[in-house]
């Protein structure tokens, strides 16, 4: 609005001085007009011999037509300053929706502008989550721990299949053996799928079935699990919260509950931010054979910033991702 003003009070005095000229011309060509009319007078008052006076009369015939034919144009025409001027307000309207106009323009710019997002392969693999995690058998057993399908921390399926697979779900590591989106072997997929009574045999590279049998091992790494011995006895295997220096830096608590036939849990939920990315570092370094504690702490960062592909960290760490398909 003040480049607005500043522009009106510009053409505003321009103009001003615009007309104060054309006043100070049309006086002047008045005054020079009276002069002459006073100066032919003059002239005539003077006798003049025959030939002079002649002369001298047909040049005051010739200057009062000028004067004459001058006052007359100025009675049928009037002055030229008479115009009206433009309307101020007018003027105003122009320049304000002008500067409106681009200041819209300039805010669409801003607004429209393509910023740093997550791969597009992201939005279909949380689809497939939705999917995944309607199964009801994905929480750990006993202890139901549902961390990997949880409404505010699931995106720690689509964190590891992005960094173990690049999303791809026909991903296939000659090395391992592994298939799918998910670092699991077949023999271990097969395994949990039972636990999952899945409705047909396991196949890793259906992306709903590697995700649920993602979630499930997710779920018993952090909460353990009870399964069936080879004599038919239960073993009780721990998890992550069954330690309780795990649970100091999960929780803020060293506290545990334990429980016969149950693997020991922390005793607080594992709420805080800071908690749970570093309970998702745990849970990577122990689901990814050899994984390094760079590669934990990236898959740390990429959930803490699920909301925030824009971050620095993660941006440089989805420059470092493997190609579809390759190992």
């Amino acid at each position: 609005m003040t480049t607005n003003k500043r522009v009106e009070t510009f053409i505003d005095d321009d103009s001003e001085r615009f007309s104060d000229i054309e006043h100070k011309m049309l006086d002047l060509e008045q005054d020079i007009s009276e002069w002459r009319e006073e100066r032919t007078r003059e002239f005539l008052r003077v006798t003049p011999r025959p030939q002079q006076r002649s002369q001298q009369q047909h040049k005051a015939r010739q200057s009062g037509g000028r004067t004459a034919d001058r006052a007359q144009e100025l009675i049928d025409r009037g002055r030229r300053t008479a115009r009206p001027r433009r309307p101020r307000r007018g003027r105003t309207m122009v320049l304000g929706s002008a500067a409106g106009l681009a200041v819209l323009v300039i805010g669409a710019l801003i607004v429209f502008r393509p910023g740093p997002s997550w791969p597009a392969s992201v939005a279909t693999v949380q689809s497939q989550i939705t999917t995944a995690c309607q199964n009801p058998d994905v929480p750990s057993e006993p202890g139901q721990v549902n961390f990997a399908c949880g409404q505010d921390t699931r995106q720690v399926l689509w964190v590891f299949a992005l960094l173990t697979s690049n999303d791809n779900p026909a991903y296939a590591d000659a090395k391992t053996g592994r298939k799918g989106l998910e670092p699991i072997t077949p023999a271990q997929g097969g395994q949990i799928a039972w636990s999952l009574n899945l409705h047909h045999p396991y196949n890793p590279l259906s992306p709903a079935d590697s995700l649920a049998v993602a979630a499930r091992a997710i779920n018993n790494i952090i909460g353990g699990a009870t399964v069936t011995a080879t004599n038919g006895g239960l073993t009780v295997e721990p998890g992550l919260e069954s330690k309780p220096e795990n649970c100091a830096r999960y929780t803020g608590s060293a506290a545990v509950v334990s429980r016969a036939g149950y693997p020991s849990r922390c005793a607080t939920p594992v709420t805080s931010p800071e908690g749970q990315a570093a309970l998702v570092a745990d849970v990577y370094q122990q689901w990814m054979p050899g994984a390094s504690a760079v590669a934990a702490q990236d898959a740390s960062v990429l959930f803490a910033n699920a909301g925030n592909p824009g971050d620095a960290q993660v941006q440089a760490i989805l420059a470092t991702l493997p190609k579809p398909g390759r190992s």
